[in-house]
């Protein structure tokens, strides 16, 4: 029996979802940075499949340097966006919040607010396709035809509230909070779009090139919303307002 895509989707995320959250709480200072160096590594990999599958030995002969800019742009992007989010916690020291460390705690908040966003926006989307008359407001068609406004909406809206739910552990005000709702949202769907213009380009539906994941595409498909985020969030969290 096969199972429904968006039920298939969704048990996938809950699954990888409750394992990120025990790993980013629990998991030892010394361990996350080398932990998201792997985590890049494999990002890494998938995005060096993808664009060696679009580049034929033909093409890169011909125009190998045209062929070095995506390539060392996308390693540039990937372990740099990665790196930041890794750097958060270094802004807390050994600051506890209860029996966790709150860098920990910290680290989880930039995750969440950046990938339910996505839920948001998935959510929004898929509903307002249903219920409005003649379907969404494209937001960008030529690069994700799935992408609306109303989505974008419901990025922002879900990425606030769960921002508004961690005051009590950030110690932010409603301004700073709702202000890295917007940020997360934003600049996440910007680095959903960028990968989404590579895999147009590439001409593939997903990145599963490893076929790491089930049913959520590539492992560039799920962090691709954290390449731009963390640098923005980490430069805002760090600010007093």
């Amino acid at each position: 029996m096969t199972m429904n895509p968006i039920l298939k989707r969704t048990f996938t995320g809950l699954t990888i979802g409750v394992l990120v959250i025990c790993a980013v709480l629990f998991a030892p200072p010394v361990a996350i940075k080398p932990a998201v160096a792997c985590l890049a590594m494999l990002a890494i990999s998938e995005f060096y499949c993808l664009l060696y599958r679009k580049c034929s030995d033909g093409y890169k002969k011909s125009v190998s340097w045209l062929y070095g800019i995506p390539l060392y742009g996308g390693m540039a992007i990937i372990a740099c966006g990665l790196w930041m989010l890794a750097s958060i916690p270094q802004l807390y020291g050994d600051a506890m919040c209860g029996r966790l460390r709150l860098g920990n705690v910290m680290l989880l908040y930039v995750i969440a607010i950046v990938k339910f966003s996505d839920v948001g926006g998935f959510a929004f989307g898929l509903t307002s396709a249903r219920l409005m008359k003649g379907g969404n407001h494209k937001l960008c068609p030529t690069i994700s035809p799935n992408k609306s406004w109303e989505g974008l909406f419901g990025s922002v809206f879900a990425s606030c509230l769960v921002s508004l739910c961690f005051m009590g552990a950030t110690g932010f005000g409603v301004v700073k909070s709702l202000a890295c709702g917007v940020t997360a949202a934003i600049v996440g769907t910007a680095g959903d779009l960028v990968e989404s213009k590579f895999k147009r380009w590439v001409g593939v539906k997903d990145s599963s090139t490893m076929k790491i994941t089930n049913g959520m595409g590539g492992l560039l498909d799920m962090l691709d919303s954290l390449l731009f985020a963390p640098a923005a969030l980490y430069f805002l969290m760090g600010l007093e307002f």
